[in-house]
């Protein structure tokens, strides 16, 4: 079965001062069939986030363009580039005395299959259809107490610590990060990557009824009109990027008329 793409990549600031987040989605600038999104959520007072999310899409734009697909893993791809944009961001609080780090999620598709990666919470959910099939698990002091049986998921999103993260690009630890793969890609596969600010008001359902009802662009605007809705005027940055999986196999051509179909006279005669 031949596929398709559609995809769309937006955000908004939401009701902050300064955007932080930074979203991209880029092609392999030589193998067709070839592309990576990502989703940054910086933080670090005032521009320490922005330069660290820039530096999250910054590093994974080298290292796509520096990309073998037929030589390399693609999770050692998402791996290198978790790790060095960690390395540049701590750096970099040595040169401009702030405190950056960066939440990232990352999505590589190839032709047939695709590999993800997170660090912190920024998520990526896979919807086959209006059905959630998986979503990434937020390195968060929340999903270690939900891991644990502390406390459900319902509890989960009005705990007082819900922003507390574990992990993070740039944080004084060595990041956390997980990667996952998929090798068989069908029709009707859709992937969100999102920012917390935009998943933390929608239910895994609702974000896959809307996302398999639209083009991935209408997608984007009508999640994004519904999260500064629910925010009522404190909403935080927000950035999303949706690729969506779409049948393009050519329809088949009608069989050419028998012998006998252009022989046949009106009326049943010959």
């Amino acid at each position: 079965m031949a596929l398709k793409v559609d995809a769309c990549a937006a955000q908004h600031q939401g009701d902050r001062k300064e955007q932080q987040d930074r979203v991209a989605i880029l092609p392999h600038p030589r193998r067709r069939g070839v592309a990576l999104a990502i989703v940054a959520d910086g933080m670090g007072g005032h521009t320490g986030g922005a330069l660290a999310a820039e530096q999250v899409i910054h590093t994974a734009r080298n290292n796509l363009e520096n990309f073998a697909p037929n030589e390399e893993s693609p999770r050692r791809l998402l791996e290198n580039s978790m790790n060095e944009a960690h390395t540049m961001i701590k750096a970099s609080r040595f040169i401009n005395e702030m405190d950056p780090h960066s939440t990232a999620v990352m999505f590589l598709l190839q032709p047939g299959k695709a590999t993800w990666g997170h660090c912190g919470d920024s998520r990526l959910y896979h919807f086959r259809g209006d059905r959630l099939v998986r979503r990434t698990v937020d390195h968060s002091y929340v999903e270690h107490l939900i891991a644990i049986g502390r406390i459900t998921p319902e509890e989960a999103a009005t705990h007082p610590h819900r922003n507390v993260l574990l992990t993070s690009l740039g944080g004084q630890d060595a990041p956390l990060f997980d990667i996952a793969e998929l090798d068989q890609l069908v029709a009707g596969d859709a992937f969100l990557l999102c920012s917390d600010g935009l998943w933390a008001y929608f239910e895994d359902a609702e974000l896959a009824a809307l996302i398999a009802g639209n083009t991935a662009r209408r997608a984007c605007e009508r999640l994004i009109e519904a999260a500064r809705q629910r925010a009522g005027g404190g909403g935080d940055n927000l950035s999303l990027a949706i690729i969506k999986l779409i049948d393009d196999t050519p329809p088949a051509k009608p069989a050419p008329p028998s012998l006998a179909d252009l022989v046949k006279l009106p009326g049943g005669s010959r």
